[in-house]
Parts: C-alpha cells; sequence; structure tokens
C-alpha cells in the first residue's frame, strides 16, 4: 500500500473523541510495526462544528473530506443542542456529508463474535453465527425528500411533511452494491420495502428486480414487506444474507438487527459513493452507537466499534484486508479472554473501561504480528 493514504478524523460529540482516541493507537501502533504511514487531519462536526463555527459541518469540512481518501466519523449530538432549530441541530452534519460527497450506500454489518452469542436478546442458538449484511440506501428517500417541513393547515393545526421520493437511477445503483456483495457473500439479497401501501416501495420492488434480471441472474432475490422483515429478523433472524433497503427502512431494520448482536457498541459501518473515473471513491465509515452523552467523558465508552470501522476502512478503501481481519481477529480475541465493557457485560466477566480495552487490542496485534 502507498504511504501516507490521506485521513479525515471527524471525532465529533460524546464518547466520539473517547473512542476515537483508541483508533489513533491503533494507526500509531501499525506506523510502527506494519510501517504504514497514515496523512491524519482531525476536523470538527456536530455540536462542536456548532460551538466552534456555528454549523454542523462546515464549508471546510465538506472540502477536506472531499480531499481525504475516507473519512473516519465519531458521533454527534447530545442534550447540550437539543433545543437548537431543526436547521442546525449536530445530526446534519452527517447528512451533509453524505448528501455532498454522494455517500449513496450504506453497509451496516450485524455479526454475532463467538464470545458475544449469549449476551443477545435472543436465544443464543438463533444468532449464534448470524453474518447478515444490511445495505441501507443514505442519499435520498424520505430523509431528503420535497415537500418537506411543519406548516398550518387551513382550521389552524399544525401539519407534519415529509416526502418519501426515489428515482429508478437511486434505487439501481444501490441495489447493484447489495448485489455485489451478495456474490462474495452467500449469493442472496431480500429487498424489503411496502410495495402494499407507497407508490414508492412498488418502484423500488420493481427496479431491484430489473437490476438483477439484467445484470445478476445468478444472485437469488427475495423481495419482502419491510414489516415482516423486522418479524423475521426477531424470529429467524440466519435466513437472510444482504438485506437491501431504503433510507428509513434500512435505518430502523439495522438498528434491530444491531440488537441481535448483543450491543450497538459493537457495530462498524461504512457508507460508500460512486467509484469515478479515476478509481477514487468517497467513503466514510463510523460505528452505529451514536454520542451516549449519558456517559461521555467517564471513560466506560466501547471502542470496538469505532475500531471495527478502522477495519472495515482499510478493507474497502484501502484494500488492506490481511490489517483489517488482524484488527477484527484480535477484537474478537480480546472478548474470548472475558474482558468487557458495560454495554456487553456477562456474568463471570471482568468489566474494564475504554483505555483497557483499546489496549488489549493493541496486546493482542502486537501478539499476532507477523
Amino acid at each position: 500500500m502507498p504511504a501516507n493514504k490521506k485521513l479525515l478524523v471527524l471525532p465529533g460529540d460524546g464518547i466520539g473523541p473517547e473512542v476515537m482516541g483508541e483508533v489513533r493507537r491503533v494507526m500509531d501502533w501499525m506506523q510502527v510495526r506494519r510501517a504504514v504511514s497514515f496523512d491524519v487531519q482531525e476536523g470538527l462536526v456536530g455540536g462542536a462544528g456548532i460551538d466552534a463555527d456555528g454549523t454542523p459541518c462546515s464549508d471546510a469540512t465538506v472540502a477536506a473530506a472531499r480531499q481525504a481518501d475516507a473519512v473516519l466519523f465519531g458521533s454527534v449530538g447530545g442534550p447540550k443542542w437539543d433545543k437548537l432549530p431543526f436547521e442546525q441541530r449536530p445530526e446534519l452534519g452527517i447528512l451533509r456529508l453524505r448528501k455532498e460527497l454522494g455517500l449513496f450506500a450504506n453497509l451496516r454489518p450485524a455479526l454475532v463474535l463467538e464470545p458475544l452469542a449469549e449476551a443477545s436478546s435472543l436465544r443464543a442458538d438463533l444468532v449464534r453465527g448470524l453474518d447478515i449484511m444490511i445495505v441501507r440506501e443514505s442519499t435520498g428517500g424520505i430523509y431528503f425528500g420535497e415537500p418537506r417541513g411543519i406548516s398550518m393547515n387551513a382550521a389552524g393545526k399544525r401539519v407534519g411533511i415529509d416526502t418519501e421520493v426515489y428515482t429508478e437511477d437511486e434505487i439501481a445503483r444501490v441495489a447493484r452494491v447489495a448485489f455485489d456483495l451478495a456474490r462474495n457473500r452467500r449469493n442472496k439479497v431480500t429487498s424489503v420495502e411496502k410495495a402494499n401501501v407507497m407508490q414508492s416501495g412498488r418502484l423500488w420492488r420493481a427496479v431491484v428486480g430489473e437490476v438483477r434480471a439484467a445484470e445478476y441472474p445468478d444472485v437469488e432475490l427475495e423481495n419482502m414487506y419491510a414489516d415482516n422483515c423486522a418479524m423475521q429478523l426477531a424470529s429467524r433472524p440466519k435466513q437472510f444474507d444482504v438485506i437491501l433497503g431504503s433510507n428509513l427502512f434500512g435505518d430502523l431494520l439495522s438498528d434491530l438487527a444491531a440488537a441481535l448482536t448483543g450491543s450497538l457498541g459493537m457495530l462498524p459501518s461504512a457508507t460508500l459513493g460512486a467509484v469515478g473515473s479515476d478509481g477514487r471513491r468517497h467513503a466514510l465509515y463510523e460505528p452505529i452507537h451514536g454520542s451516549a452523552p449519558d456517559i461521555a467523558g467517564r471513560g466506560i465508552a466501547n471502542p470496538c466499534a469505532q475500531i471495527l470501522s478502522f477495519a472495515m476502512l482499510l478493507r474497502y478503501s484501502f484494500g488492506m484486508v490481511e490489517d483489517a481481519a488482524a484488527i477484527e481477529g484480535a477484537v474478537e480475541r480480546v472478548l474470548a479472554s472475558g474482558l468487557r465493557t458495560a454495554d456487553i457485560m456477562q456474568p463471570g466477566r471482568a468489566r474494564v473501561g475504554t483505555a483497557v480495552m483499546g489496549e488489549a487490542v493493541l496486546r493482542e496485534l502486537e501478539k499476532h504480528a507477523s
């Protein structure tokens, strides 16, 4: 791998800076032991951006993200900014980055590591070996559609409006991501929508079917209503391989799938753009646990999801598959040793904080370094 890959690191708010600090330690270890050099720039986003620049995502942050080979994102939001107007909320920082960089495909793995099979909200036999990839469209749909807002009707009552809008091109490009992933997994895509009651769902089902017939006839396609998919995830989750959904349904279903794994604190994600003519693609990587302001600053947050997000970055943006696997293996071995942060604590295990968990991952990396 060429040296000095450009990374933009955006720790954000809440526990973001704490867990990102453990990733920086992994980067430092890689530079010393793996001779891998990263050109790291740190920026502000979310509430931290509001406090410094008056905006959750400044033009400077967007420009830096455009120049970076990948963005590693922490988390945004917290009670300090809850009373701001909607258009100024910290969460709009991540939405702007997705839109400006064209990050249309959000990949959220729901993987049950063997040491955590007993920590799931379901019986261990239902989730042991679970390995699902949820592909969520992330720049369209109800989170971006127009018209939207709150207005008054003729009777003087408030009316809230959000609009679900998808073009066939938006659907087709994210469907291709799902089918490509399935070809390297178990060759099955479950596409979810509400074609029975939503016009956008009817189009979604039609376009996904067309893409499969024209380009991926070797991949099995199953269509499923989103509500049924939620029920099936909670009863027979191992039937799924790749789940493809809209911005809204992908958001809801990926959090449900996360609960099956034992903790939101364990799960990474990647959001990818299109491959450009120069072979580059914008990409952003983040844990899905959020800013957890109730435990921020206490040194007890689980850094594993942030560390595993960095592993996804190495795999998908830099092609460093062996290094990514080494980090993932180190995390699993730490869990197998019995160490647990509060969110994944089980009887008979040793409870540790953020820094100790990060140090344990580094020790495992060092033990298995070639």
